[in-house]
C-alpha cells in the first residue's frame, strides 16, 4: 500500500475530468455509483472498475456517516473524479471536522483482531487495499478530501 503522493508523469495525461455535487444523505449512494460507472465503465476491465466502485461507495459513506454525522442533508460533499492514462483519482470533498487517517489506519494495523470485525472501522480497511494510494487532507477553508487512486496497466479505448 502506498499512501498519496504527487507525481508528475508526462505519460500519465488527463483523459476526463468530472465532479457531481451530492446531499448529505446515504440515499445519494446509488446516484454517485451509477455516475461513476457511467463515466468509467468505458475506459477500466471491470476488476478495476469493481474495486472503485466499492472503495467509492465506502468512501462516501463514511463521509455521510461520519464526517458530516452532525450537519444537515443540504451541506453538499462533493465527488470529483479524474482518469488519466495510467491512474484514476476519485476525491470525496467533506467539510467535517479533522481526521487523522494516517494514524488511524496504524492503529488499525497494529490492532490484534481482524478489521473486518469492527464495523466502524472496515471501510478504511477497504478502501486501503481495494487502492493503491490513499489519503485524507485538510485544506485551508475547513474542507478535507479524500483521494483514492487506483492504478492500472491500460485504458480500453475500444468498447
Amino acid at each position: 500500500m502506498v499512501l498519496f503522493e504527487k507525481k508528475e508523469d508526462k505519460n500519465n495525461s488527463l483523459i476526463k475530468e468530472v465532479r457531481l455535487q451530492l446531499r448529505t444523505e446515504l440515499t445519494e449512494l446509488e446516484k454517485v455509483l451509477v455516475w461513476f460507472e457511467k463515466i468509467a465503465h468505458p475506459y477500466l476491465v471491470q476488476e478495476c472498475l469493481w474495486k472503485c466502485k466499492l472503495a467509492l461507495a465506502e468512501g462516501f459513506t463514511n463521509t455521510v456517516i461520519y464526517a458530516h454525522k452532525d450537519l444537515p442533508p443540504v451541506v453538499p460533499i462533493i465527488v470529483e473524479v479524474n482518469l488519466y492514462s495510467y491512474v484514476i483519482e476519485i476525491r470525496i470533498w467533506d467539510i467535517g471536522p479533522k481526521f487523522d487517517l494516517l494514524t488511524k489506519l496504524a492503529q488499525i494495523e497494529q490492532d490484534k483482531s481482524s478489521p473486518l470485525e469492527k464495523e466502524n472501522y472496515r471501510g478504511l480497511f477497504f478502501m486501503k487495499n481495494l487502492t493503491d494510494e490513499l489519503n485524507y487532507i485538510r485544506v485551508a477553508d475547513r474542507r478535507n478530501c479524500l483521494i483514492l487512486r487506483k492504478h492500472f496497466q491500460q485504458l480500453i479505448i475500444d468498447n
